[in-house]
């Protein structure tokens, strides 16, 4: 591919509706894919756009009323390009407007022995400053295939010493990485969306993994189908198992177990019991699952009566009353005889739950905070337990008790300003979000609360799931990056676009992605919305992911390292 070869003119266009090009004769329309990058040369500004549209045109309709003969190659030949031509539609997203002298004056020198790849970026994007699209080029200007200069400038390199970017994958027609920001994907909440199928799981391994890497933050992952911690099951026609984060990262993810019987039948290595007690459950915890209990409100209403009256301990109290005691309970606090032995009878379910007991011998919720406090990640498995009481009931009690101390410690960093008391930035990652995030449970649940607040606790989530529809809007508009794999229905593909300017124009190209591989990616840790060929999580990947002796050595090492880097880079 000719790279410095014009495809196309500007023939028109609006900044609100995007340009109209006119390929030239000897553009084969079929190479013109949805969600192709170009770029377009104007008098002062070269725009990087997406190709979101494309289109046959006719000079005349006599043409159409009479078509050339399928055999007549020659004629066919002859109208192509005057008679018969291709258009497409390009959506304007960045523009790259030349640098002031005196900017790249004041730059930094770096030496001969930097990277060869950061050398190579310097040279074809120090000159220039990425811009918001605010105008739109002249008529005629012509349109060029996007160069890898192109894509270094937008999306920067992976091993950038002054960002934390991860190589989340390629363009759909260049082999050049597409990196996400990692410092500003885990500073907001984030979603990982698309139907079954499509590889969701795969993704958010990529990702966590990414910030694993990187440490960008730190992980708790309700692992619901027990897929992210040991290992997980690849699809296709023979059985075979992709690995998990904690064989890649031995010494930085601990695995709990809410099922300790099914970890050790799968081969699990040094998992963790996970035990939770009734005295851990209050009313909103029961609240959010009340569709799978099937409480009414008035059963709620007298569960706050019994919670008052008993304290911590009222499920205990209560799964023990006679009919006699509760009678005398009602008479006593005005409470409602029917309803209370219809909770009574429907809160026996939890006895099906292994890992519920009436005590436990130790607080494993403070566990698992010391070692997210030591910068460890934690991979929280259900097993068998997978049900959605089990799992939306254990999530809310665990996160939120995470999230109340996570509050505490924030609160006594800004007050302090002490480095040494600023909480590592957590990453919390949900399955099923849409469970736990519609708009008829989200004001009771902590990751409601959670993905309002953004990073103000330094608590943000990473929700995965196959109907965003279901998610309460207020908490969509909130999403700060969301990667979608394909999405047919078309509540979910509008739900995908709620806050999100010039939505319209990405809709075609997120109907028209492949079912497996690939993702659009969009929001506050791209600079611009792209199309990307997922990186393949295989042999390959772990070898480059994975752990490696530079993190082993000692933290004044780690730091010692960076600072020659840096002196050799000219900082």
């Amino acid at each position: 591919m000719d790279l410095e070869k014009p495809l196309g003119s500007v023939i028109q266009g609006s900044l609100s509706q995007g340009l109209e090009v006119r390929l030239h004769p000897d553009v084969l329309v079929e190479d013109m894919r949805v969600g192709k990058f170009l770029v377009v040369q104007g008098r002062r500004s070269r725009f990087f756009c997406m190709l979101t549209d494309v289109t046959l045109g006719t000079s005349s309709s006599r043409i159409l009323a009479n078509p050339p003969d399928p055999s007549n190659a020659f004629l066919q030949d002859v109208l192509a390009g005057s008679g018969t031509y291709g258009t497409i539609n390009l959506t304007p997203m960045l523009m790259f407007t030349p640098r002031d002298k005196t900017d790249s004056a004041d730059k930094p020198k770096r030496t001969k022995s930097e990277k060869s790849n950061l050398a190579s970026y310097e040279a074809n994007s120090s000159a220039v400053d990425l811009l918001p699209v605010k105008t739109i080029p002249s008529h005629f200007s012509q349109v060029y295939d996007a160069a890898e200069r192109d894509f270094r400038a937008v999306f920067g390199w992976e091993d950038d010493p002054h960002r934390r970017n991860f190589a989340i994958g390629q363009p759909i027609d260049m082999d050049v990485p597409v990196c996400l920001d990692l410092d500003r994907f885990v500073e907001r909440s984030n979603g990982v969306f698309g139907k079954s199928g499509t590889g969701k799981s795969f993704l958010t391994r990529l990702l966590l993994s990414g910030i694993i890497r990187k440490r960008a933050a730190v992980n708790l992952i309700f692992d619901m189908h027990s897929e992210y911690g040991w290992e997980a099951a690849k699809e296709g026609k023979q059985f075979s198992t992709v690995k998990g984060l904690r064989q890649l990262f031995p010494s930085q993810v601990q695995i709990y177990t809410l099922d300790p019987a099914s970890t050790q039948r799968r081969g699990v290595r040094d998992a963790q019991e996970l035990y939770i007690s009734y005295d851990q459950i209050d009313v909103e915890d029961l609240a959010l699952v009340r569709g799978e209990l099937n409480l009414s409100e008035a059963s709620l209403e007298n569960a706050i009566i019994l919670r008052n009256e008993f304290g911590k301990a009222w499920i205990s109290r209560l799964l023990t009353m006679s009919n006699e005691e509760i009678q005398e309970f009602c008479e006593m606090k005005m409470g409602s005889k029917s309803s209370i032995m219809a909770l009574q009878r429907k809160l026996t379910r939890l006895d099906d739950l292994k890992y519920l007991r009436n005590t436990c011998p130790k607080n494993y919720v403070g566990q698992i905070l010391e070692s997210l406090e030591a910068g460890k990640h934690v991979v929280i498995e259900f097993g068998s337990q997978s049900n959605m009481l089990s799992y939306m009931l254990a999530t809310n009690v665990i996160a939120r008790r995470i999230h109340a101390s996570y509050v505490h410690k924030a609160e006594k960093f800004l007050q302090t300003k002490n480095p040494s008391d600023r909480p590592h930035q957590l990453v919390i990652t949900i399955e099923e979000a849409h469970r736990f995030l519609d708009s008829a449970t989200v004001r009771q649940t902590i990751f409601g609360t959670i993905a309002r607040e953004m990073r103000k606790y330094f608590v943000t989530l990473l929700v995965v799931d196959q109907r965003p529809s279901g998610i309460d809007n207020e908490v969509m508009s909130q999403v700060g990056t969301r990667i979608t794999a394909l999405l047919n229905d078309e509540k979910d593909i509008e739900a995908i676009f709620t806050g999100v300017s010039g939505g319209q124009a990405l809709r075609s190209v997120l109907a028209k992605l492949d079912s497996k591989q690939q993702a659009l990616l969009l929001g506050h840790a791209v600079p611009m919305p792209v199309v990307v060929r997922t990186r393949p999580y295989d042999e390959t990947f772990y070898a480059e992911i994975g752990e490696t002796a530079w993190e082993e050595l000692p933290t004044e090492a780690i730091f010692k390292a960076a600072e020659a880097a840096r002196a050799d880079l000219g900082f």
